[in-house]
């Protein structure tokens, strides 16, 4: 993500503060930053590469444990029940402390829950780890991959600037290639506003640039800054929207917007791609790769990919392609960038097992997470160490109190405060001094803006003086900038302060980190701990580099990712003393005369578990199935999250949030056919097992027996 306005160069910063702003069709754009001196190169650190936290052999390899303490077998989650599912054990047997089913060993239940320190998954496949430095199949003599010279496409669709990205190892020699060109202009951008101009009848008017550029008309509305709606708080309660964000067209709900905007962006794209290259290019079977925050839960993931699919960014191009969604990838907007900068060896001089911090500071959020290099820097692969985590404190906030610091000014003068007139101070402030602002040593000076209302009397008590508004700088500072890029230097200390290891360096990327100030101020409070602090000369575009990066790699750049937050089940388990002494009220007797207790929680991923891309994490669970009720083959359950550190017990301990209701279908089960195939009875138990596969971005369900998929599971969330 993008903000608004092009950094001035060194040269031109001070004549700019004191010149007069003279206001028009934006003409700028994020740009390259200048260039920072070359940091020494680093020493090779002490710290050793972590194992994965999961200690399982596979493939001949032993993965010993990382500060992981015993989780209970598997056999205990064979006695779950999923709350109002009718999830049991089968042929349940009471021995006094536990329920086991035929043919299980004993087991006893009054041992605790354990949770090792980064995760509690009761069962895990890995997928196959490759050697470090290990040569890829062209490399060793194999035939290509089938899909080689496959194009790849990345959408950096930002809350104020969006952009293309593209390329395929047939074209510019693999080299990213973006698209330059845009509606509105003859001049080139590497991004456009993210901005759609609505008619009354709900119809896009125009898009980006010409949208950006519209002046105000009767009969039209003018949307910007949507992609904030779908935050995860914004989300669940409408009134957590920030009440400063434009409000909605007639009609129209946030998702709506959105896949207008891509629609718009992706024709324009296809068409622009084939006339850059020269060729017809097969873009409909391209891979897209598409970026979110880090802070987006998987619902907001989930409705952005089904924006994106009904955008077309997507579609089935033959008979039998049943895979075509696939071809659609969310990822994270730091983990794109931290595959961009890890590629910049120049810019960081980072080594293998060495930790680096990219802050992708945007138009709308700020995202932070941590990766470790590992492996060799010929065959370059990233891992994430620790729980990434964002906010909305990106650049449009300070666009937006600088407009209410000039309400509060201009409180007695009506007539600047329209929103023609607003509008006009904000582009002002966006377009010239927001990312030049020095800070401190701008204190003393004045800064000046144009007033769209140029008859209004003068003012000096307020700063209106021959038609513009006067802002002395330190009231810039304490209104304005410190506000916002005190949240920015908070979301990084908490980020390092969890890490518990060395950091090496700190890469800033984003349209905020074209900011002076705000690199200014993390030099001072980071350096002594963190030796390179620097920012690459196309920040404003590692995002969507990055992406189209990982997309021509065909193997994920970034190995292991870490669960941003637990995903939790509502089960029944055997009653232990705990229950007793905490919970009497939630035990009773099932029809074996054995004490259950209901409203568990069965944890399926903690926070901060490491997992590896493609690991599939299985629990086993056993359902009573009547055959005396309608759709007895599928059941319903509810999928929790949490963000808080805390292992809870009991549904009604709080920080839980339920994000998706499961619709299971076991119809497609051998064991359900077989049972379903003997005579009539009343009903019968089927074993299966749930499995939960999370990317950087993404959650998806998985029906399986004997670690065999036999079927996904539908994700309903919630409103």
């Amino acid at each position: 993500m993008g903000c608004c306005g092009q950094p001035d160069t060194t040269e031109n910063i001070g004549a700019n503060r004191h010149m007069e702003h003279v206001a028009g069709t934006i003409s700028t754009q994020p740009a390259p930053h200048p260039g920072f001196d070359q940091p020494n190169i680093f020493q090779h650190p002490t710290i050793a590469t972590p194992p994965p936290v999961h200690s399982v052999a596979q493939n001949g390899f032993d993965h010993a444990t990382w500060n992981q303490t015993p989780s209970p077998p598997i056999n205990q989650l064979n006695a779950l029940h999923t709350g109002n599912s009718g999830l049991q054990a089968s042929a349940p047997t009471y021995t006094g402390s536990s329920y086991l089913p035929d043919g299980v060993s004993s087991l006893s239940s009054n041992a605790p829950l354990m949770r090792p320190d980064s995760a509690y998954l009761p069962s895990v496949t890995l997928p196959p780890i490759p050697m470090a430095g290990s040569l890829s199949g062209v490399q060793q003599g194999q035939l290509p991959p089938p899909d080689e010279g496959k194009m790849s496409v990345s959408i950096d669709f930002g809350t104020t600037f969006s952009g293309v990205a593209y390329g395929s190892s047939r074209i510019a020699g693999g080299r990213i290639q973006q698209i330059l060109n845009w509606p509105g202009s003859l001049e080139t951008f590497r991004k456009i506003p993210t901005c759609l101009l609505y008619d009354d009848a709900g119809r896009v008017m125009a898009w980006g640039l010409e949208a950006k550029n519209a002046q105000p008309m009767a009969g039209t509305t003018k949307c910007e800054w949507f992609k904030l709606f779908l935050e995860p708080h914004a989300l669940r309660d409408e009134g957590a929207v920030d009440p400063r964000l434009p409000r909605l067209p007639p009609g129209k709900k946030a998702i709506d917007l959105i896949v207008d905007f891509l629609s718009c962006l992706w024709e324009y794209a296809k068409d622009q791609i084939t006339r850059d290259i020269g060729a017809v290019a097969d873009l409909n079977s391209a891979d897209v790769w598409l970026t979110v925050p880090a802070a987006w839960d998987a619902k907001g993931c989930s409705m952005m990919r089904d924006a994106a699919i009904a955008a077309g960014l997507v579609q089935s191009v033959r008979a039998g392609d049943s895979n075509w969604r696939d071809r659609l990838r969310i990822i994270t907007e730091p983990e794109a960038a931290a595959v961009h900068c890890a590629h910049l060896t120049e810019l960081h001089r980072l080594k293998p097992s060495q930790n680096f911090v990219v802050c992708d500071a945007g138009g709308g959020t700020v995202d932070l997470a941590v990766y470790k290099i590992i492996g060799e820097m010929a065959n370059l692969e990233i891992a994430e160490i620790c729980a990434r985590s964002g906010a909305n404190c990106g650049s449009l906030f300070l666009d937006l109190r600088f407009k209410e610091l000039v309400k509060t000014l201009l409180a007695d003068h009506p007539a600047h405060l329209d929103a023609v007139s607003l509008t006009y101070f904000m582009h002002s402030f966006s377009e010239t001094d927001k990312l030049s602002y020095a800070g401190v040593e701008d204190d003393d000076n004045m800064f000046h803006f144009n007033c769209f209302n140029v008859e209004d009397p003068h003012d000096p008590s307020v700063g209106l003086v021959n038609g513009q508004l006067s802002v002395p700088g330190i009231l810039l500072r304490k209104e304005v900038f410190d506000p916002v890029i005190s949240q920015v230097l908070q979301l990084i200390e908490e980020q390092i302060r969890r890490v518990e290891q060395k950091v090496d360096a700190l890469l800033l990327v984003g349209g905020f980190a074209g900011s002076h100030y705000l690199k200014q101020r993390v030099e001072e409070q980071f350096s002594s701990r963190v030796r390179i602090i620097a920012r690459p000369p196309d920040a404003d575009t590692a995002t969507l580099r990055g992406a189209a990066q990982y997309g021509l790699a065909r193997r994920p750049l970034v190995s292991a990712v870490v669960a941003p937050r637990s995903y939790i089940m509502k089960v029944k388990l055997p009653a232990e003393q705990e229950d007793w002494l905490k919970r009497p009220a939630y035990i009773r007797n099932n029809d074996a005369g054995a004490a259950i207790c209901e409203n568990r929680l069965q944890y399926l991923v903690s926070k901060g578990a490491i997992i590896r891309k493609g690991q599939r994490l299985q629990t086993k669970f056993c359902k009573f199935l009547n055959l005396l009720k309608a759709a007895y083959s599928s059941f319903v359950a509810v999928l929790y999250t949490s963000d808080s550190d805390k292992i809870m017990r009991y549904t009604d301990e709080g920080e839980t949030t339920e994000l998706c209701k499961w619709t299971v279908d076991l119809s497609s089960l051998p064991t359900f056919r077989d049972n379903a195939a003997m005579p009539p009875t009343e009903g019968f138990y089927t074993e299966f097992e749930l499995g939960l596969e999370l990317d950087s971005a993404e959650v998806r369900g998985i029906l399986l027996f004997n670690n065999q998929e036999w079927g996904r599971v539908t994700f309903d969330y919630l409103s």
